[in-house]
């Protein structure tokens, strides 16, 4: 059984009041995403939280420790089974927001730095040789530039150049490259249209769209209405 706040909270003795009363504060539920997806450090999931003070985030990852959802180990946040069970609690209200509130994006819910922080996570580069694999990202409307570093596996964003050869640059604008992380436009419609393009060896390009793996939402979401039938089904 977690443990429930004495005293703020909605003072309902019902389920849905209860699990509120431990879930319902602002940025819990972002949180509690970062950590599913496999985000354990507290300077990372700072990092995927640009709109988050360290302070905020401090007080809840403290409040999950106490609920019963959250267990320190080292430097590590790692999610207790109570934790674990809110995945398909956290990924179907995703599926619900896919089919119901996700229209066009905001320029203000634009964020390039924080999309190169998404995408390092889910890169599979097993297809590619050698232990150490760079990736470029320049976006045609973003002047700051951006490269994922993956050594052995273990992925790395850097704001500065790396001074490593690049094996795959990727070339976008921000949106379109948001919209094909989240599913909203096939990548393969993207690259076709030139919104997104991928420069380098014929080699490592072609794998490209196996080694990005999009958000785990992206399943979630329907193609952009503006794309034509043979696109939806490409």
């Amino acid at each position: 059984m977690i443990h429930h706040p004495s005293t703020a909270g909605y003072g309902q003795y019902c389920p849905i009041s209860r699990a509120l009363d431990v879930l319902g504060e602002r940025w819990s539920l972002l949180i509690l995403r970062d950590l599913l997806i496999g985000t354990s450090r507290f300077n990372d999931l700072a990092r995927g939280l640009p709109g988050l003070s360290r302070s905020l985030l401090t007080k809840r990852l403290r409040q999950f420790e106490r609920a019963g959802l959250v267990e320190k180990a080292g430097g590590n946040y790692l999610l207790t089974a109570a934790g674990q069970e809110l995945e398909p609690i956290l990924f179907g209200l995703g599926e619900w927001g896919a089919r119901w509130t996700f229209g066009e994006p905001r320029q203000e819910e634009l964020d390039p730095g924080l999309l190169v922080w998404w995408m390092h996570s889910r890169l599979d580069t097993s297809s590619f040789p050698g232990k150490r694999h760079v990736f470029a990202v320049r976006f045609r409307d973003e002047v700051r530039r951006y490269w994922i570093v993956v050594e052995s596996g273990i992925a790395s964003v850097c704001d500065g150049d790396p001074g490593y050869p690049v094996d795959v640059t990727i070339t976008a604008d921000v949106a379109s490259l948001y919209q094909v992380w989240l599913g909203r436009m096939p990548l393969s419609h993207a690259v076709r249209t030139g919104r997104v393009e991928f420069a380098g060896p014929a080699a490592l390009t072609r794998r490209m769209p196996s080694v990005l793996k999009l958000s785990p939402v992206a399943p979630y979401s329907d193609p952009l209405p503006t794309l034509d039938p043979v696109t939806r089904a490409s």
